[in-house]
């Protein structure tokens, strides 16, 4: 199931993310990636997944204002038995929500989260289909909250990337 392994790879992404955090203090080594800090500026991409248009096509940008080291419960994610283009905004919703989660009971338990608290700077979300359902980002939301300057959004860090350098 491609959703179901999508949903893996974030959930190991917030594991390894989490084992940075935890790891000495030295500085990272080139092509490795650091750990997030309050102030990092982040972005969240969706789209650009095509044959054609290969760059994220809608995103939100932040900055990370708070860092929140939590133990959560890892359970087994939702199976919603079909592919992740067919998901509609309740689906995303439900996702996330389960984030972190696992692909078979076997495997639940405790696991280590990192969340960050991004305060809005922008964004560019799709206000129609445009050929293909809406994902986490659509009609001026992210997921079911409003989108506006300055908001606060508590996500997974591993849904997030470091904004490239401006020049």
């Amino acid at each position: 199931m491609r959703g179901t392994n999508k949903v893996t790879r974030a959930f190991l992404g917030v594991l390894l993310l989490a084992g940075l955090l935890l790891a000495s203090a030295t500085p990272p080594v080139a092509g490795e990636r650091r750990a997030p800090q309050p102030g990092d500026c982040v972005i969240l991409r969706e789209g650009g997944s095509g044959w054609l248009l290969k760059a994220p096509t809608y995103w939100l940008r932040g900055t990370i204002d708070r860092l929140v080291h939590e133990r959560r419960m890892a359970g087994v994610c939702p199976q919603l038995d079909k592919p992740v283009g067919a998901y509609t905004r309740a689906d995303h919703a439900r996702v996330a929500a389960a984030t972190p989660c696992v692909t078979s009971a076997a495997d639940a338990g405790e696991v280590d989260v990192l969340r960050v608290h991004v305060l809005v700077d922008s964004w560019e979300t799709p206000w129609s289909h445009q050929g293909r359902p809406p994902g986490w980002l659509f009609r001026g939301q992210f997921l079911d909250q409003t989108l506006h300057k300055g908001m606060v959004i508590d996500m997974d860090a591993g849904w997030l990337e470091f904004c490239e350098e401006r020049s």
